[in-house]
């Protein structure tokens, strides 16, 4: 049966919906649709953002608060780009967060946008983020979708390190099944890429923008299957090598070195998973490459999940347990059931009670020992009250006061201080791209000469509302933490660097920064950014927040401009 030609079905209502007719770049050896060069950005992701294209159909004139059929007010715009915008908003019907995408009515794809969403939302498959409305109305296209506060986007995910190995098996397995379901109904994505595909708080990965962010973009081929389950191979390469696995760098992370072609996971990183390196390179054969090992290439999504199934399955590693410090084992744990352990060819010893004092005389030597036991509380009690009288009267005497509540208000001990030890970190992106989230373990690897860094703006220092409120990024301390103060080392000084410092409720950039905490700012012209906690409170999660930079000449990096780069950076408590 020959494949579909876009990434929707032909959906046969009134509206006349007509399938898509745009073409993506074809791949010179097999017809792949290739759109690696648009893929830096993403049509629903929470934080990205674009230019718009002045060539195409201006999207309406919106702002925050506007108000569709009077129901979902408009709150952020994540994304302008190409006649389209996308939204944060609320519904305020069912009190929850959506997202929302917008064209005129006129648009080149409004018809196709209506059909891919009215396709996604008839297949109700709950690994796909949900289409919960496809409408036009007043001039407008609109299509509302699900909005997950609890999920991360493996771009995200990515940014720290590599995933581990059950976490990139459970992903492929997961993503895999969900893609063969959905070209089972006809339906391909064509837009797979890492901030497509999510991983919720409990585990579970979910897809976003299936067919929908190919109409919006009008993207379309004559192998869907083939294309996604490239793209599949993309993102289980990406899990694994922390590298894009093509020559251009892509969603924060860096390409393949240039000229020496697709190679296999294991011969990028130590230490990778033979089997799913091997599974990458099976569904990246759909590029021209050789499959790996002999192996035959999987060309579709369900081939790739009867490849999964054939693998030695990857159980989930051993949970680890400390015990605290006064924990002591019972002989139950120990295995022994009450008895002493049994050692082949050693006599135990058999440990012999002490005989019970029950006798006249053993009753009369326990009251003595009592009695001499009171005697001796007694005598002590009466020695430390008569020297601390004595110490008491010292004190009168010179007219010095001692305090011995640790509490009492006047004390002048210092309180000691602890560097809070980090344990993760990643992006916040608040509106627009992200900087560069691969860095962010550089500000507290100990390395002075190593930085996460901004990028570099024409205009400043304030960032808004020229750019966007701010960047930054969001620390993981392990556990909540009172935080007292940061220390925040800077690659460039001059007028001026502004930052600030919020307690937030998790790493995700879903967290409004108006509902975080915020514990202190600062305004520094030098290299050096000491934020001191003016409001204490517990939290795990913190943000360092930058929302003015320092101009800075060009350098290797980047050109000319409003930046800044973190070197180090401490918290103490």
């Amino acid at each position: 049966m020959a494949e579909r030609s876009t990434a929707a079905v032909d959906v046969a209502d009134n509206s006349g919906d007509e399938p898509l007719t745009a073409k993506a770049d074809q791949s010179t050896a097999d017809g792949v649709a290739k759109n690696r060069e648009r893929d830096t950005e993403d049509v629903e992701a929470q934080g990205s953002g674009g230019t718009e294209d002045p060539g195409k159909a201006s999207p309406p004139e919106l702002h925050s608060g506007h108000k569709l059929a009077r129901r979902y007010r408009l709150e952020e715009c994540v994304t302008r780009l190409d006649g389209f915008s996308s939204w944060r908003a609320v519904d305020e019907k069912l009190r929850r967060a959506v997202g929302v995408h917008l064209l005129p009515a006129d648009h080149a794809r409004a018809r196709a946008v209506l059909a891919a969403a009215r396709s996604s939302a008839l297949l109700g498959d709950p690994r796909f983020v949900q289409v919960l409305d496809a409408v036009e109305e007043n001039d407008l296209v609109y299509v509302v979708h699900e909005w997950l506060p609890d999920a991360t986007e493996l771009t995200a995910l990515l940014a720290p390190a590599p995933l581990e190995v059950y976490d990139a098996y459970q992903m492929v397995s997961q993503i895999a099944s969900a893609m063969a379901a959905a070209h089972r109904e006809g339906l391909a994505h064509l837009r797979l890429n890492p901030n497509a595909v999510l991983r919720t708080s409990s585990g579970q990965w979910r897809i976003r923008g299936l067919a929908v962010n190919a109409a919006l973009r009008g993207i379309s081929t004559d192998t869907p299957q083939r294309t996604d389950t490239e793209a599949i191979g993309a993102l289980l390469y990406a899990a694994l090598t922390q590298r894009w696995p093509y020559e251009s760098d892509a969603y924060g992370l860096a390409g393949l070195p240039k000229d020496v072609g697709l190679i296999a996971p294991d011969q990028v990183r130590a230490g990778v998973h033979r089997g799913l390196s091997e599974l990458a390179m099976r569904a990246l054969a759909n590029d021209g490459a050789t499959a790996s090992r002999h192996e035959s290439p999987c060309t579709t999504p369900e081939e790739l999940v009867k490849a999964i199934g054939e693998m030695p399955r990857i159980r989930p590693p051993e949970p680890a347990f400390t015990a605290p410090p006064d924990y002591q084992r019972t002989t139950y744990q120990q295995g022994t059931y009450g008895r002493p352990p049994a050692h082949p060819g050693a006599t135990q010893p058999v440990p012999t009670p002490p005989p019970p004092l029950q006798t006249r005389t053993g009753k009369a030597l326990k009251w003595a020992v009592s009695a001499l036991l009171i005697a001796a509380l007694g005598l002590g009690s009466w020695q430390l009250a008569d020297a601390l009288m004595e110490q008491g009267n010292k004190s009168d005497d010179t007219g010095t006061t001692h305090t011995t509540d640790g509490n009492d208000k006047n004390s002048t001990a210092p309180r000691p201080v602890k560097t809070i030890s980090i344990q993760g970190a990643q992006e916040y992106i608040a509106k627009g791209d992200a900087q560069h989230p691969a860095d962010v373990g550089k500000t507290y690897d100990g390395d002075s000469s190593t930085f996460w860094r901004t990028a570099s703006y024409k205009d400043g220092p304030d960032m808004e509302p020229s750019y966007k409120p701010g960047v930054g990024i969001v620390y993981d301390l392990g556990s909540e933490q009172e935080v007292s103060a940061a220390s925040i080392g800077l690659l460039f000084g001059g007028d001026h660097t502004t930052v600030t410092l919020y307690a937030t409720d998790s790493m995700s950039s879903s967290v409004l920064l108006t509902s975080m905490t915020k514990m202190g700012s600062v305004t520094t012209t030098g290299r050096t950014a000491k934020v001191t906690v003016t409001k204490q409170v517990k939290s795990r999660y913190v943000l360092v927040w930058f929302t003015a930079l320092p101009y800075a000449p060009g350098d290797a990096f980047s050109d000319a401009g409003y930046k800044q780069a973190v070197t180090d950076l401490k918290f103490t408590g």
